[in-house]
């Protein structure tokens, strides 16, 4: 009984660091997927294309690599990149509410507006981070978030 105890702990020890690997795995494909987009974007260097825009193609282009990912190799760890977005965006955010406001920083701005102008730049950027909030900490996360709804589109259709 001892050795089927240990046979069942080492099963699911091995399940679990798989799963580890696969989310490790599908996380990088979905980050890499979007600096494959941003190297695209600054290799063409098209000049004045709006952030919204970026936004979209953003969570469209992992979307759709975790669609095709996911229909090649079923995989419901691909389901759960989502998580790290949401853990990115919420670091990202504590670190720019502890920033110091001041003049070209987002003078007298709130919390609210500190997270606004710097994630979205609206309605102006806010002057912190050096005004690439939405390169550091919106659009990997809407990658993060694109890939995971793409994954989840394919495991539905199979199913």
């Amino acid at each position: 009984m001892a050795t089927t105890l240990g046979a069942e702990e080492e099963s699911g020890a091995s399940k679990l660091s798989a799963q580890a690997v696969s989310f490790l795995v599908h996380t990088l494909l979905a980050v890499g997927s979007w600096l494959a987009l941003m190297l695209v974007g600054y290799a063409i260097n098209p000049q004045s294309i709006p952030q919204p825009l970026i936004l979209l193609l953003s969570v469209l282009v992992p979307l759709i690599v975790g669609n095709i990912v996911t229909r090649i190799k079923q995989d419901e760890m691909a389901t759960a990149v989502w998580l790290i977005g949401l853990i990115w965006i919420l670091i990202i955010s504590l670190w720019i509410l502890d920033m110091p406001t001041g003049p070209n920083e987002c003078f007298q701005c709130d919390a609210t507006d500190k997270l606004i102008r710097t994630f979205f730049s609206l309605p102006k950027p806010s002057g912190l981070i050096d005004n690439d909030g939405p390169f550091i900490g919106t659009w990997p996360a809407a990658a993060l978030i694109g890939y995971a709804i793409g994954a989840r589109i394919a495991l539905r259709r199979r199913a």
